[in-house]
């Protein structure tokens, strides 16, 4: 994949989704089809380590780094699932909790350590920002609150999707792409984005980088 050294930050016709995790990449795709951006993968590029304390200082860290390395904008996203009976574990280490490898072990802790547990509340968070190769930051929130199911139900989705349960009892694992778009925390976020660009980018804050 070849790429310009610089791009105005006005011009929003190529942007590199940063992520490996092609799940992220069709949703990305899907929810902001209509705004004429070409959503590329990550290719061979190198993520850079997550060492922020905050899905935004995440978010910012992934989105920023290849934006720099391609000299176009990029899109990053951090998510984690806040199970209330662990304290709100396991947050932002959600993609690597216990030091397991896949998602399939990771549900398999979760489980685990919440096995008997009475307050299954929870919630899933995630910042998408979108990052300009002058510097400029967009960022936007979404959250959806649920509960924490005793095993996996439905087959779609991926992460901790089959074990989160909607107020109406569904899974997101059991939601079409469009549906969970609608309700996800992911899918707010993008929507909140999409609104911000209908039109064009955003005005910029004045004597700010950062929305």
């Amino acid at each position: 994949m070849s790429h310009p050294s610089s791009q105005p930050s006005s011009a929003l016709n190529r942007v590199v989704v940063a992520t490996s995790n092609p799940g992220k990449v069709k949703e990305f795709q899907e929810a902001l089809a209509d705004l004429g951006w070409q959503l590329e993968p990550l290719g061979n590029l190198t993520m850079p380590e997550e060492t922020g304390s905050t899905y935004a200082e995440n978010a910012m860290i992934k989105a920023a780094a290849i934006s720099m390395q391609t000299g176009l904008p990029a899109l990053a996203d951090d998510s984690g699932l806040e199970v209330a009976g662990l304290g709100g574990e396991p947050g932002i280490y959600s993609a690597r909790f216990g030091g397991r490898r896949d998602d399939h072990e990771r549900n398999l802790y979760l489980l685990e350590r919440t096995r008997n547990m009475l307050d299954r509340r929870a919630r899933f968070v995630s910042v998408v920002v979108l990052a300009y190769p002058d510097g400029h930051l967009e960022e936007y929130r979404g959250e959806v609150q649920g509960t924490l199911l005793e095993g996996p139900r439905g087959v779609g989705g991926f992460g901790y999707d089959p074990l989160f349960a909607l107020p109406d009892g569904r899974s997101l694992a059991q939601l079409s792409l469009s549906e969970k778009r609608a309700v996800s925390h992911r899918g707010k976020a993008l929507a909140a984005l999409k609104a911000a660009h209908r039109n064009g980018p955003p005005p910029r804050p004045t004597g700010s980088r950062h929305d």
